[in-house]
């Protein structure tokens, strides 16, 4: 299986000094546990400034109502990032790399000038989030701190230098901050049992909630990140194809992979579920505390004492930071693979990054911005989400990794709820 000397610079898979397992089995139980690690890295992006600001509007302007949207838009991403894993690990290539091997050139581009424009909406989330944070805990003029955001996620980045493990352990300790900060304030809030209960059924309270799940959607299910997964685990089990060919050797590296995904994608959607539950206890009725982040951290100071304001500010921080890196990862692999190009990463950042410094710049709303920047992503995410089920229903790519009928059934449903989803709000703006 051949990759260009570009790709393989850019997959963490293929980093110096990373173990092997034998071909000759699977990973045995007691060596489950040290696999873990990719969807961590693609879990960061779930719990990304974004989520921050729709989560937090949604809980605040229509209580509990739209938890169910989190609930199912966080089972979306379980079955999406387990395909997106999938295909990695059966091929050996990324999402990008596979779409451009086997789609006509012009279709290539498109899919490439649109995972392009994802990127810059997903930089500006993370760069406005992070310049937010700085903001709130230490002062930091809002452009100074975009500025300081992107470096850092240079430095984060630079971890994938000494080996995958090093960037997966600082990514999931950032994620665990983000974790412990809201467990720390949903303590503080409470939670509404009954309330929480009537947020499952599935409804709607008008229009702009209709906008507020579409952000909330846009902003769980990253389309960037299924790109960045199925780069994430090539080799990571060892000679995956070799392990792979018996009935056997498929279901123990899928049940790595499942636990992986199921773990990491779990405690990402606590934690989004978490700040809707926190926004419907402490800010209903009050949508004009919780219309800017500035607000819910001072509301939060309020009601909960410095400590919680603190706690909020510190999860926003490491949300801004890990996701950041992450995405300048994503930039990479969607480069590499969809074009064979190996562009600095200094140069792709900037371009990505300029959007999100005019807005700090220019004295934009940065809620604002946040919540459209994912309503923006929602419409990226059919053009990775397609291509993806198609190639893992290809018995001639995946051999006996190939989707079963009901999976590929249950992720054409997604594929059709998003898309309407999409297409409903289109009408109503539209119709005004």
């Amino acid at each position: 299986m051949y990759l260009s000397k570009t790709e393989a610079a850019l997959l963490p898979t293929t980093l110096a000094g990373r173990p092997r397992l034998p071909d000759t089995g699977t990973p045995p139980r007691r060596r489950i546990w040290p696999l873990l690690g990719p969807a961590f890295v693609a879990a960061v992006a779930y719990v990304d400034p974004g989520n921050f600001a729709t989560n937090f509007s949604g809980g605040a302007a229509f209580g509990y109502t739209l938890l169910w949207v989190i609930v199912a838009a966080n089972l979306m991403a379980m079955l999406i990032q387990a395909l997106t894993a999938k295909l990695g690990l059966a091929t050996g290539r990324d999402l990008a790399t596979l779409c451009r091997e086997t789609l006509p050139r012009p279709v290539t581009w498109g899919l490439w000038l649109q995972a392009e424009a994802v990127a810059i909406a997903t930089d500006l989330a993370e760069i406005v989030g992070g310049a937010v944070a700085l903001h709130l805990l230490f002062g930091v003029p809002l452009p100074v701190g975009g500025a300081i955001t992107a470096v850092v996620a240079f430095a984060l980045l630079a971890a994938q230098s000494r080996g995958h493990r090093p960037f997966e352990r600082v990514i999931a300790g950032l994620l665990l901050v983000i974790g412990l900060g809201f467990g720390y304030t949903l303590v503080g809030s409470g939670v509404d049992v009954g309330g929480a209960a009537g947020g499952l059924v599935p409804s709607f309270a008008g229009p702009e909630s209709l906008v507020l799940a579409t952000g909330i959607l846009g902003a769980t299910v990253m389309p960037h990140v299924i790109y960045v997964h199925s780069a994430l685990t090539p080799g990571r089990y060892g000679d995956a194809v070799t392990a792979g060919r018996t009935a056997q050797g498929r279901r123990r590296l899928l049940r790595a992979q499942r636990l992986d995904v199921l773990l990491a994608m779990g405690l990402a959607g606590l934690v989004n579920a978490a700040m809707l539950v926190i926004a419907a206890q402490l800010f209903t009725g009050e949508g004009d505390r919780a219309a800017s982040l500035e607000g819910v951290h001072a509301g939060l100071g309020e009601q909960l004492g410095a400590g919680a304001a603190v706690a909020f500010g510190l999860a926003l921080l490491a949300s801004g930071f890990a996701s950041s890196s992450v995405g300048t990862h994503a930039g990479q692999v969607v480069m590499a693979g969809f074009l064979r190009r190996n562009v600095p990463v200094l140069l792709r950042r900037l371009v990505t990054l300029l959007p999100a410094l005019a807005v700090l710049v220019l004295g934009g709303d940065p809620t604002t911005a946040l919540v459209w920047s994912q309503v923006v992503l929602s419409f990226g995410i059919p053009f990775a989400l397609v291509p993806l089920l198609w190639l893992t229903g290809r018995r001639d790519l995946m051999a006996g990794w190939v989707n079963r009928r009901r999976t590929t059934a249950a992720g054409a449903v997604v594929a059709a709820l998003i898309i309407g989803l999409n297409v409903h709000l289109l009408v109503w703006l539209a119709l005004g």
